[in-house]
């Protein structure tokens, strides 16, 4: 028997054991999903949480169907979205990448490396953006990637493309400006 099928029936049964080691099993893989999603660090750690209240709030209904991890990523995606739509219907407040370079967290030229990756994600349409975040910093195979997404595989395969062409033309391009001379390996 699969070991997630086991785990979540002990929880279904309500032993509190299980429930710890069902979220130590995943935090760590939703926390990063969520912290290439959204770039405040307190806010992907609440959605991280959010993401298994939700799951533990469903869970007399769940059926274990193909694999948890995936499910997982499915509700983490959605409230990724969500943050996104807040984000564009509020004003921008300043001060926050001067907040995160004061704060001496990283040295400078891998902060700028990392803003600027971040950028050039942002600027991917979200379907794009998605597909890129799950296959190289989740690490997930491309038909994981076309189950957690409900869509097909060469639609998957699409995106991957269109998103790589995309960010070696912004990455080119900030390159060309100056900036810090990122590149990711796509």
């Amino acid at each position: 028997m699969d070991a997630d099928f086991l785990l979540i029936r002990r929880m279904k049964q309500g032993e509190e054991a299980a429930f710890d080691a069902f979220v130590r099993k995943y935090y760590r893989d939703i926390l990063n999903y969520c912290a290439y999603r959204c770039p405040d660090k307190g806010y992907a750690e609440d959605l991280t949480q959010e993401t298994f209240v939700r799951f533990l709030g469903k869970l007399p209904e769940y059926r274990n169907q193909g694999k948890t991890k995936n499910y997982l990523y499915t509700i983490a995606g959605n409230l990724c979205k969500d943050y996104w739509k807040k984000i564009r219907e509020m004003p921008l407040e300043g001060g926050e990448l001067e907040e995160r370079l004061e704060s001496g967290e990283h040295p400078a030229e891998s902060l700028v490396d990392k803003f600027t990756i971040e950028w050039a994600l942002r600027q991917l349409p979200d379907e794009q953006r998605e597909v890129i975040v799950l296959y190289y910093f989740q690490e997930l195979k491309l038909r994981e990637i076309a189950k957690i997404l409900k869509v097909g595989l060469p639609l998957v395969k699409y995106r991957m493309r269109q998103a790589k062409i995309r960010l070696e033309k912004l990455l080119r391009k900030e390159e060309d400006y100056g900036s810090a001379g990122t590149t990711i390996g796509i």
